[in-house]
């Protein structure tokens, strides 16, 4: 199965999670996952959440941000990848003066 996100109209979720601004996104899914293409302009963020039932994987694309992981902030750029286990809790946080550009995938656990 191919996911063109070129034909996928983005969405603007405003204060996603509790996060600041709005986190864009164009995204997939089914039954079993969730893929999405995500984009964070300068002072955006995914707020804070704990993932129950699921995990989600992060791979930078453009720019660079901070994570919020289990209380500690780690830095995170093009290139990187962040992972969040089922049951931790994360945010995404653009701190830069660029988009933060990234894939993320959530699968879930049964």
């Amino acid at each position: 199965m191919i996911i063109d996100f070129e034909n996928i109209a983005e969405q603007e979720l405003v204060n996603f999670k509790g996060g600041e601004k709005s986190y864009n996104k164009k995204g997939f899914e089914d039954e079993n996952n969730k893929i999405m293409l995500g984009r964070l302009v300068p002072g955006a963020s995914i707020g804070l959440h704990t993932h129950k039932g699921t995990s989600e994987t992060i791979f930078i694309l453009r720019g660079e941000g901070k994570v919020l992981y289990d209380g500690s902030f780690e830095n995170i750029k093009a290139g990187q990848c962040h992972y969040c286990p089922m049951d931790h809790e994360h945010s995404l946080i653009n701190d830069s003066d660029s988009e933060l550009v990234f894939y993320a995938v959530v699968p879930k656990h049964i």
